[in-house]
């Protein structure tokens, strides 16, 4: 008996893992519990593991699809949130003050009127209208003016229509812009070409033009009215029109820097008009 008990003692020992051949490998926890399920769990468990498998699949998908710029974020900057108020804040005010937007809007009766103000900024006008001017000058100091005012018209439309390729904002209300608007490249939002051309010419005739009291004020008041049209007919953000006019009196002030004395202005007239006399 006692030897049968150390035999079972020693065998017992020996099916330990760290004794076991390296010819017969140790049964897998995986398997055994595999082994071990009844058979009517099998198509069960294969099913939640297809169903796993689809979800991290779809969360592979999701993470592939939303770049982590979009995500939200649970720790937003004091800047950031200050940026998105006003933002917020800008486009609930320009929705509100689009009264013309449409001729069902609450001032839609006005819509001929306030389209006509905003016509007056309108960079296809101020263009035929200097040219004519121009051609009809005949003073050395009025055609410098108009060559030095047509330079800046061009210069006013070129600079929106680039910033406005890049940053292609739409307005509160996304209308389509008109077949004037495309002439003269203004068809998003941000910044207001009306507002810019209105304050970069009131301020040019302001200085080169002598004008009753009346006069200026009434000037300046047009400017503002201008850029305040586009608001009320929701083609633009109250943000745009601010930004058109800062970029309006940006542009008078480079003009007035890089003025075009009397020869270079009857120089480019010459050669706008194929008349070469001045070369001899």
């Amino acid at each position: 008996m006692p030897t049968s008990q150390s035999r079972s003692r020693a065998r017992n020992v020996l099916n330990r893992p760290e004794f076991m051949s390296l010819h017969h490998q140790p049964v897998r926890a995986t398997e055994t519990r595999s082994s071990t399920r009844r058979p009517s769990y099998k198509g069960q468990g294969q099913v939640q593991g297809g169903e796993a498998q689809q979800d991290a699949a779809e969360n592979c998908r999701e993470r592939k699809e939303f770049p982590e710029e979009d995500c939200m974020q649970l720790n937003p900057s004091f800047k950031g949130i200050a940026i998105n108020s006003l933002l917020a804040i800008d486009i609930s005010l320009s929705k509100r003050l689009g009264v013309c937007a449409r001729t069902t809007s609450s001032w839609g009766s006005m819509r001929a009127v306030v389209n006509l103000l905003a016509l007056t900024g309108h960079g296809i006008p101020w263009i035929f209208g200097t040219i004519v001017c121009l051609t009809r000058s005949n003073t050395l100091a009025g055609q410098e003016v108009l060559v030095n005012l047509l330079l800046a018209l061009l210069l006013d439309i070129m600079t929106v229509a680039g910033i406005q390729k890049l940053v292609k904002r739409k307005g509160p209300y996304e209308m389509s812009p008109s077949f004037l608007d495309y002439i003269a490249m203004d068809v998003y939002s941000f910044p207001a070409a009306h507002a810019s051309r209105a304050v970069m010419v009131a301020k040019f005739l302001l200085a080169h033009l002598v004008l009753a009291v009346p006069l200026r004020i009434l000037l300046v008041l047009w400017a503002v009215l201008v850029g305040m049209s586009r608001v009320l007919l929701g083609r633009h953000h109250l943000s745009d029109v601010g930004c058109g006019f800062a970029l309006g009196f940006l542009h008078y002030t480079l003009v007035e820097m890089v003025w075009l004395p009397s020869s270079t202005c009857q120089t480019l007239i010459s050669i706008s008009t194929l008349n070469w006399s001045p070369f001899y």
